[in-house]
């Protein structure tokens, strides 16, 4: 989410988010009419919704009256925090008409924020907590272009042609011109056209049947310098007829230096008329707005579904709720499949980047309803179980069988049978990309146990990212070698480990406790971890010998006496007792909590 920048000390006006120029008379009403993504959510307006909105800007401390008529997003005020009482106060105090607060989810606004806006006459909106402030402010200063546009217009063009939005645009932009229309976004996807002749040239019919430019004919302008010079002008670009291609006018349609798209004219079966230029460059001006809101929806959309599925893997709010806005029955039967890199202290390198990216897209083509969550260390993916078809056809039954990955570790039929199957099969198909990426990172990737539903899938996400933790610790471990079938493991399951995961999770839970715990074993690993470690370490070999002194001492390499002079010093030193049944445990405890110290 972004922040707002530290405010400069002393009375400053407020920071404007649109263009300083003044605008003409829009109303809050008409704020949230341009809002259709769900951004915004008027919470509380104490004297109507037609109370005009002269601007928009991020709330600082200021003088009385220095926001008048301004509507203010008070960045990192919580609606049910004292904080947000402060905040509309303060913006009440500078005159400002409206206050974007950050939603408080389940809690509901405070009363007393409620209270304050109420006595003094404030409105009050709330922010989605999906939403980034930046797109917020991205949607004020379009609304606010938007219905400035079409209140002082006088050229047809000019004004929105609402209720038909791009379409009508579409529509008029064609009788103006004389041509055949089509809206593009910048990744020449068609948003709306105007009515096809059926003496229409290919290009056009290919473009609206396929609901996008056609691949070969994108290569065709980048290769023609088209693309660069239509990127780069804020003139209406002529292509004269050639062929069977008819004459062409294409503009870019910009908000300030960023391009949002384009709009083509075809002569569609007579010439275009003399004013055809004018008519386009005015109607790139109108149609601007309409694809912010559409790039907004699209974001929106977006972080919608992310915040939804970030709250299911964590845990985090209603996951009913979650479920539902996934497309998800709360009942479906869910697993999770994480990806991290090999260590866990890589930074997020380009290479790294670039594998999770392409991992990403596997994912959701693995199967249309899996879910990929992109983090920036780590990619998670929920797949909904079933009998259903990937993206190979292949059908996923229930059966178990034995099949070699990558590395030619055989996964035993227990592994692939029943519901994990399917989570299993995911993991395997992406570590085996992962490893073929030429100049890709190397990464680890673990699949979580069936949930028998959407409910369970925390748990599900949490094991999955503990399977990633035990395949780190043995890719690190000094004793493992490189004919090791455990390291060379790129990929797991949880019922594949054993009890190792576990005895990781207990381990998790009872950190705290030895973190605050004191006696002899406490004393003696601190004292110990401070001069190097060589006593833990000699207790560690112990323990996982099982008290076997030559096999322990082997496996440091060290002679047996070596290793029963270290175990007296433990007893006569520290006293600490190895043959206690009970010290046994709090040490192999101990031991393996700081293990790689």
């Amino acid at each position: 989410m972004a922040t707002d920048p530290a405010p400069s000390p002393g009375p400053s006006r407020p920071r404007s988010v649109p263009e300083p120029a003044p605008l003409p008379a829009v109303t809050l009403r008409d704020v949230l009419a341009f809002d259709d993504s769900g951004t915004l959510r008027l919470l509380l307006a104490p004297v109507g919704q037609d109370v005009p909105v002269r601007g928009a800007a991020f709330a600082e401390n200021g003088e009385p009256g220095s926001a008048q008529g301004l509507l203010l997003l008070a960045v990192g005020a919580d609606a049910a925090s004292p904080e947000a009482v402060t905040a509309v106060r303060r913006a009440a105090r500078q005159g400002a008409c409206a206050v974007v607060l950050r939603e408080s989810g389940d809690a509901g606004p405070a009363q007393e924020v409620l209270d304050s806006a109420r006595d003094d006459k404030i409105a009050v909106l709330a922010h989605a907590a999906w939403a980034d402030w930046t797109d917020t402010a991205t949607l004020l200063r379009s609304a606010l272009a938007f219905g400035a546009a079409g209140s002082t217009a006088q050229d047809p063009l000019s004004k929105d042609p609402a209720p038909g939005g791009l379409s009508a645009l579409a529509s008029v932009i064609a009788a103006a011109t004389g041509g055949a229309i089509t809206i593009e976004d910048n990744r020449f996807r068609v948003l709306a056209h105007s009515a096809t002749r059926p003496e229409a040239d290919g290009v056009r019919r290919s473009t609206i049947l396929g609901g996008r430019v056609p691949d070969w004919r994108v290569a065709e302008m980048r290769r023609s310098g088209l693309l660069r010079t239509l990127w780069t002008s804020r003139e209406v670009i002529h292509r004269p007829a050639e062929g069977d291609s008819p004459e062409r006018l294409v503009v870019a349609v910009r908000s300030g230096p960023e391009v949002l798209g384009s709009i083509w004219v075809a002569a569609d079966g007579s010439p275009l008329l003399p004013g055809a230029s004018h008519a386009l460059l005015s109607a790139a001006a109108t149609a601007a707005p309409h694809l912010v809101r559409h790039r907004l929806r699209e974001s929106g959309e977006v972080r919608r579904r992310d915040h939804a599925l970030r709250g299911l893997l964590r845990g985090e709010g209603d996951l009913r709720t979650h479920a539902w806005s996934l497309g998800l029955a709360p009942g479906t039967p869910c697993a999770v499949v994480a990806v991290a890199a090999e260590s866990a202290s890589a930074p997020v390198t380009p290479p790294l980047d670039r594998t999770l990216g392409v991992l990403a897209l596997h994912a959701t083509s693995y199967r249309p309803d899996v879910q990929v969550l992109r983090e920036r260390d780590r990619l998670l993916a929920l797949l909904p179980v079933g009998s259903r078809k990937n993206h190979s056809g292949e059908t996923h039954s229930g059966k178990g069988h034995s099949r070699k990955d990558h590395s030619g570790e055989t996964r035993s039929g227990k592994d692939h049978s029943g519901k994990d199957r399917e989570a299993l099969g995911l993991a395997r198909e992406l570590a085996t990309l992962a490893s073929s990426l030429p100049g890709g990172a190397p990464v680890l990737v673990g699949a979580g146990r069936v949930a028998d539903s959407v409910l369970g899938t925390p748990a599900s996400c949490e094991e999955a990212s503990l399977v990633v933790r035990v395949l780190r610790e043995r890719h690190a471990s000094p004793d493992a070698g490189p004919g090791d079938d455990r390291t060379r493991a790129r990929w797991a399951g949880a019922a594949g480990l054993g009890p190792v995961v576990d005895v990781r999770r207990m381990l998790d839970a009872v950190r705290p406790l030895w973190e605050a715990g004191t006696g002899p074993v406490h004393d003696l690993v601190r004292a110990d971890l401070s001069a190097g470690g060589e006593l833990v370490r000699s207790l560690a070999a112990y323990l996982d010998a099982a008290g076997d002194v030559p096999a322990a001492s082997r496996r440091l390499g060290l002679h047996a006496n070596t290793l029963r002079y270290r175990l007296r010093r433990v007893r006569e030193r520290h006293g600490v007792d190895v043959d206690d049944p009970d010290t046994r445990l709090l040490l192999t405890v101990a031991v393996r909590l700081t293990a790689g110290f």
